[in-house]
């Protein structure tokens, strides 16, 4: 059986893989330290309701700036991920049983911080028989009876391995909106993300769409892999298949010696190229910069798609 554990600096038994050195890094994609009071205050609220934040394990380069402003992007169902992609940072291995008072331990934050807008993730549990579809479900229910005004936005694994209901589970708790990222070109999949199936991930948010044509759906991917131009643009277009209404991409930063290489520091003028073109392929939102990630300043922009769609169908919020 394959070992889980993803090589990293706290899996030293993996030492056998050889080291990627990590370039430095150019200076439009260097931020400071995090020193704010509201930083700090959004840190003793999650540590308060004992929350796991992508920000912290995935080592985020906004999370100074985001837990600033008091968002927060939580990780539900544990720390510890059944999966061990090449370019994540996020601990991998046999994960614990889920806590059945995380979803009000999350609404609770969600409440004190005041969110107008939640992002709300999860590691990939293959050990659940829904992977976790039903959690989300009841952490989605939670935030709606604690912070009814508060738009929910979910990224989700690929429920790769579930049973097609798993899908239909998280559709009818009806967040705003769905996210789950392809990640990277289907032609880096094998090295990048060796667990998951592009085509699955892609039919995955389709079948969204199917199940709920209101629904916004999301994705994103990392640059800076090894991917060419050709390629990025061929990932649009199959997202544009797949009627996926908002897009992010982002510059892959490599979090150790032991994880994927960084190829090349794409440019903040090739981002904006990138940008132009999902635009023009039509994408109702596009973020694409070189810190750019899934949930930052997810809010804000989820408003100006949502608003953007009921000028289209001359209604008013």
């Amino acid at each position: 059986m394959r070992d889980l554990k993803l090589p990293g600096q706290r899996h030293p038994e993996k030492a056998h893989r050889p080291d990627n050195a990590q370039p430095k890094k150019p200076n439009w994609i260097r931020v400071k330290a995090p020193t704010s009071q509201g930083y700090k205050d959004t840190r003793e609220i999650l540590k308060t309701n004992k929350l796991v934040t992508v920000c912290e394990e995935a080592g985020c380069p906004n999370v100074g700036e985001c837990w600033s402003h008091g968002h927060a992007t939580m990780m539900i169902m544990g720390e510890i991920c059944t999966r061990g992609c090449s370019f994540c940072n996020v601990a991998t291995g046999k994960p614990s049983a889920l806590d059945a008072f995380e979803p009000g331990r999350v609404a609770h934050a969600v409440e004190t911080l005041g969110l107008k807008h939640v992002v709300i993730t999860s590691v990939d549990r293959d050990d659940l028989d829904d992977g976790g579809a039903e959690h989300f479900a009841q952490t989605i229910r939670a935030v709606r009876h604690r912070a009814p005004e508060t738009t929910i936005e979910v990224l989700t694994p690929d429920f790769l391995k579930c049973d097609a209901k798993a899908l239909e589970i998280v559709v009818e708790a009806k967040p705003d909106v769905f996210n789950h990222n392809l990640e990277t070109v289907p032609g880096l999949y094998p090295t990048v993300r060796p667990g998951a199936r592009y085509f699955h991930s892609l039919r995955l948010l389709q079948r969204v769409k199917e199940l709920d044509p209101s629904m916004f759906t999301k994705s994103g991917i990392m640059v800076g892999l090894g991917e060419n131009r050709q390629e990025v643009l061929q990932v649009m277009d199959d997202m544009r298949s797949a009627d996926i209404d908002f897009l992010t991409i982002g510059q892959y930063l490599q979090p150790t010696p032991k994880h994927h290489a960084v190829d090349r520091f794409v440019t903040p003028e090739e981002f904006a190229d990138y940008e132009k073109s999902a635009y023009g392929k039509g994408f109702g939102m596009v973020s694409a910069t070189p810190l750019t990630r899934s949930s930052y300043h997810a809010g804000d922009d989820f408003a100006q798609l949502r608003a953007a769609r009921l000028k289209k169908l001359g209604q008013t919020q």
